[in-house]
């Protein structure tokens, strides 16, 4: 089989699970908490690592911003042997009292995005796999952190979140909205993939908040440090998946 055209990699380039931020910075950061970290590949948005943690193989892959570059991802890497993808990425809180840096593990994603409907029915659900969302969920337990648990929403136009959808967001109790969860999960399911999510609060759009409103960086510090720990508590749950 010919390489990826867009990740660049071939069977037996990467191992059977993969962590994958939307930022490719974050795949740097991912790979400084592991061992034996080699660059496969780096090719637009995408950037693919491998590495090992505490023994475990594993591969980073960034995604890029969206469902259209998450779903690229998840199709290549499944065409190349990958059958566990866990996105570690940021999120906006629906609900008060979710506080920046704040972790979210996902139960499921709202499809208010495009390209999971390419695919199938959008009455068809964007949910995790019930391993991975469950590793994750124990790992946060096994480092006494605090995680909150539930469904989050996936949305196309950052730019054109409206009062009225955070307040139909908020109405139907979903605990924030990023940009890449309901293609990564759909799109795992359909395939048999296993799949899930684990995202750091970045603002909180019910109070106002917003990514870059209150720093020069587009990342508040909280949300940056604590990102550190949303990295520990996904690389643990790697472990008890592999």
């Amino acid at each position: 089989m010919a390489k990826q055209p867009h990740l660049l990699v071939a069977p037996g380039d990467v191992n059977d699970i993969a962590l994958i931020p939307g930022d490719p910075g974050r795949v740097d950061r991912i790979a400084k908490q592991c061992e034996d970290v080699e660059v496969v590949s780096e090719n637009r948005e995408y950037k693919v690592v491998n590495a090992t943690y505490e023994g475990t193989p594993l591969t980073i892959c960034s995604t890029g911003i969206g469902c259209p570059s998450a779903a690229i991802a998840v199709e290549e890497l499944h065409a190349v042997g990958v059958d566990t993808v866990i996105r570690v990425g940021t999120t906006g809180a629906l609900q008060e009292g979710i506080e920046i840096g704040d972790m979210i593990v996902a139960t499921g994603a709202a499809k208010d995005e495009g390209t999971s409907k390419r695919y199938e029915s959008e009455t068809l659900p964007a949910v995790p796999d019930y391993t991975v969302l469950s590793a994750l969920v124990d790992s946060a337990e096994a480092n006494d952190e605090d995680v909150h648990v539930g469904p989050i929403a996936s949305d196309d136009a950052f730019y054109a979140e409206t009062d009225e959808y955070v307040s139909a967001w908020e109405d139907a109790n979903i605990l924030s909205v990023e940009m890449e969860a309901a293609a990564v999960f759909s799109l795992a399911r359909r395939k048999g993939m296993r799949a899930g999510a684990i995202c750091t609060v970045d603002g909180n759009l019910v109070e106002g908040t917003q990514k870059g409103a209150t720093e020069d960086e587009e990342l508040p510090e909280k949300a940056k440090n604590n990102v550190e720990r949303a990295i520990t508590l996904s690389l643990n749950a790697v472990t008890n998946l592999a």
